[in-house]
């Protein structure tokens, strides 16, 4: 700036000097105004030249000046790099804002103070069947026709959330969705939505679960309390008392046996149970579900009617890594419902067998009256009966088939069941290969166990 001024006067003086020489009384003011109005022109050309520039917004490509002029465009040029910079962060920041929004499983409406849909997520749109460009300004209401919605947001009060019908993110079913409304800046209001399917239909299997416990004790609760009541007032004698008291401990192991069941769910469920990789013996396993399973076929046998037969292959010396209670539970749970469900005479086969994948399955076939096909993919469900008379009648809680898939669940395996009307039914296990002792493998080659 200094070095300008001096500048200035200099070619002033100078230009005054030249104008007195030319001209001696008016001369020198006459130069120095030439000079002046010069450096006025040029740096009203500068002026334009940096305008332009900042018009066009190239702060890469400055105009090339000196002195004051180029100080400025250099600190210019500086301010314009370091706006730049903020503005793309903030815009980054933004992008990255609204990415995460639209990553959310839940879904994000804002709305202007008129209700107006200013700017939504691709769930928010998927929840409530809106297209979140062509429908941006649209009134909220008229697009969610819900009633419960419409009474929901004429409200006052948004403190609760409310309960409508949306569509899921595949279109292919409605599902249950949680809204709710939250107000922020100026009169401006959030909407959220969220799938809450999963949580209702747990909260229904709930409601069922307890219906079904509960009309499962109150059976043989009512029948106990029948013969306690017929105890106390009528005077038998002692066969009578001895008939009413094996009808009452029927009912009281019938209560045990859901009671244990019971307990069984809900260590499979939740509960951390011990290691399921100890060495579990086919035959030992086997030998003692076969015992139960010929005890239980003889007590439900009457009298004049042919015994089952059973057939029972089991190889020696193999053994599976996994938790012994809970393998025998589920293999127990497939031979006593072959028991149970096959007519006096029938034929109940159970065999382990190794899969040229090297998984091992065990399977136990009857040759009862068979299950519908509609029937079969709910048989694993709690409390799910075919026939609801004949399954008490048997003595089965209804939660079998329920232990048996959590067991394979644990274990990796599966459960596949075939059966066909008037032919009988075949319940499959199938262990993975990692669960079958590779020392052990080669028994499979050998002779097998036929009782």
């Amino acid at each position: 700036m200094f070095s300008r001024t001096l500048r200035l006067f200099f070619w002033m003086g100078v230009a005054a000097i030249a104008g007195y020489w030319l001209q001696p009384n008016s001369g020198h003011l006459l130069g120095a105004f030439f000079v002046c109005l010069l450096t006025v022109i040029k740096d009203l050309w500068k002026g334009q030249k940096i305008t332009q520039w900042l018009r066009h917004n190239n702060v890469q490509e400055p105009p090339q000046m000196d002195g004051i002029w180029g100080d400025l465009i250099d600190r210019m040029r500086r301010i314009l790099n370091e706006q730049r910079k903020q503005t793309q962060n903030e815009e980054q920041k933004l992008q990255d804002f609204l990415l995460a929004i639209q990553a959310s499983p839940n879904g994000v409406v804002l709305l202007d103070p008129e209700g107006r849909i200013e700017w939504c997520n691709q769930t928010a749109a998927l929840h409530l069947g809106m297209d979140a460009k062509r429908d941006l300004m649209q009134h909220v209401v008229h697009l969610v026709r819900d009633p419960v919605f419409k009474k929901y947001y004429s409200n006052e009060s948004h403190d609760a959330e409310a309960m409508i019908d949306g569509r899921s993110v595949s279109l292919q079913k409605s599902v249950k969705l949680s809204v709710q409304l939250h107000s922020y800046g100026e009169n401006r209001q959030l909407l959220l939505t969220r799938d809450v399917t999963t949580i209702a239909q747990a909260d229904a299997m709930r409601r069922d679960f307890v219906a079904n416990v509960s009309h499962e004790i109150r059976t043989p609760l009512t029948v106990l309390s029948g013969f306690i009541e017929t105890l106390q007032t009528l005077n038998l004698n002692k066969d009578e008392q001895e008939k009413y008291l094996d009808l009452m401990s029927v009912q009281a192991s019938r209560m045990q046996d859901l009671v244990n069941d019971l307990l069984m769910l809900s260590q499979l469920d939740g509960s951390t149970l011990p290691s399921i990789n100890e060495p579990v013996s086919l035959q030992s396993l086997m030998s003692s579900i076969e015992s139960e399973a010929r005890g239980l076929s003889a007590a439900q046998l009457f009298e004049n009617e042919a015994p089952q037969m059973m057939r029972f292959e089991t190889p020696e010396g193999v053994q599976l890594s996994g938790a012994n209670k809970e393998l025998h539970s589920a293999v127990s749970n497939l031979v006593n419902n072959a028991v149970r469900y096959t007519p006096s005479g029938g034929l109940i086969t159970s065999s382990w067998n190794l899969l040229p994948d090297q998984r091992i399955q065990f399977s136990v076939t009857d040759t009862g009256s068979g299950i519908a096909s509609e029937h079969l993919p709910r048989l694993t469900e709690r409390f799910y009966r075919v026939d609801r008379s004949r399954s008490r009648e048997s003595g089965g809680t209804g939660l079998g088939l329920a232990i048996v898939k959590h067991v394979m669940q644990r274990h990796g395996g599966e459960l596949k069941i075939e059966s066909e009307i008037g032919k009988g039914s075949k319940f499959t296990l199938i262990f993975p290969a990692s669960r079958v002792l590779q020392s052990t493998l080669s028994q499979f080659e050998e002779a097998v166990v036929s009782v």
